[in-house]
């Protein structure tokens, strides 16, 4: 039987493990893994136990035709969002963090703010799923509001810590969400929002970009101890 102590330093391992990678290398996830990794993620908590998600998940030559749909639509300005986002959406805090992030992950791919063409090129390999040879998308109901929202969110988080106990690497891409109407048109997909895309595999260890290390704010800036 597994120790208290040898089973939290494994989920340590895990959740600090655990970061956005964005190269991959294209070997495939065996089936078996895929089914194991995504039936975990289906223990996620959610509000009465409505398990609100329904996930396409996206390989070999649909995969393909996807990520030839995405850059089509992002070329031809073709923009259908779900959920609105707006660049002002942070603020404060949460803008100095967003910021700090984008000078460290651009740096270290030796773009400039205003090399637009290099970001343009960066934003068509995010539309490629940076080259991860699956993408996992996350679908909410047609009435999603904030509760449904927090469930998807819970079910996003526990399939990415199943993905990396299993050594699959991820990352999270609201981008692949600016394009809502072209995703369901390639998967056949009605009645549903596209709240995440997911691109998963083998992280390519050698790429520049999956050196990156994102600090996380201390505890104390986020979290209060109350008597």
């Amino acid at each position: 039987m597994t120790s208290a102590t040898a089973l939290s330093e494994s989920i340590d391992h895990v959740i600090r493990g655990r970061r956005a990678t964005r190269a991959f290398r294209p070997d495939e996830v065996p089936a078996e893994t895929l089914r194991t990794v995504f039936e975990l993620a289906g223990y996620a908590p959610s509000n009465s136990n409505t398990q609100p998600w329904q996930v396409e998940v996206v390989s070999g030559a649909a995969r393909e035709r996807l990520a030839d749909a995405l850059v089509a639509a992002h070329a031809a300005g073709e923009r259908s969002v779900d959920f609105p986002y707006q660049e002002g959406l942070f603020q404060g805090v949460l803008a100095t963090r967003r910021a700090e992030f984008g000078a460290q992950l651009y740096g270290a791919l030796g773009i400039a703010r205003d090399e637009t063409d290099l970001l343009e090129g960066y934003n068509t390999k995010s539309l490629r799923f940076y080259g991860a040879p699956h993408v996992a998308m996350l679908f909410a109901p047609a009435e999603t509001e904030e509760r449904i929202a927090a469930d998807m969110g819970m079910y996003a988080q526990t399939l990415m810590l199943a993905m990396a106990a299993h050594g699959i690497a991820s990352c999270p891409q609201a981008l692949l969400t600016f394009y809502a109407d072209t995703v369901r048109a390639e998967l056949g997909v009605t009645g549903r929002k596209l709240l995440l895309g997911i691109s998963f595999g083998y992280a390519d260890e050698s790429a520049i970009v999956n050196s990156v290390r994102i600090p996380r704010a201390a505890l104390a800036e986020t979290t209060r101890f109350r008597r």
